[in-house]
């Protein structure tokens, strides 16, 4: 089936549940164990954060891997903007509360790029995987 003719449909991916747990776990050690480098704190969990919601979904959801890296740059950058007007206090959180965290408090167009490179490199291992696939494929054939 063409990139263009799938659809959308409920679906377990072991692979993908994983890959979410792995990224989870590395997002915990980064946050806990980590806090006092900031550039892995700031840089590497925005990266990661877009591939560990791109592993989530798609783990319960067959959908196109690029449309779907598509979705969650976009939504990734709405909770950004949502920082930029403040959203977390408008809407009566306070720090500490867990949606405040993460909702963020913070805008930063550094966080942005580090979501297009996340995103960017989740394609890439995206694309090699079904290139690999694709020549694993001709062979047999």
């Amino acid at each position: 089936m063409r990139v263009s003719q799938q659809r959308l449909a409920f679906g377990f991916s072991w692979p993908h549940a994983v890959l979410a747990v792995l990224v989870f776990v590395m997002e915990v050690i980064i946050a806990t164990q980590l806090p006092h480098v900031s550039w892995i704190r700031a840089y590497l969990g925005d990266a990661l954060v877009v591939v560990l919601i791109y592993a989530a979904v798609r783990s319960v959801l067959r959908a196109n891997d690029y449309v779907l890296l598509l979705a969650v740059f976009v939504f990734a950058c709405c909770i950004e903007f949502a920082q930029y007007f403040r959203l977390a206090e408008r809407l009566g959180f306070v720090r500490g509360d867990v949606m405040y965290t993460v909702i963020g408090n913070t805008f930063s167009w550094g966080d942005i790029a580090c979501y297009a490179v996340g995103c960017m490199a989740a394609a890439l291992l995206v694309f090699c995987r079904n290139t690999l696939v694709s020549r694993q494929f001709k062979q047999v054939r």
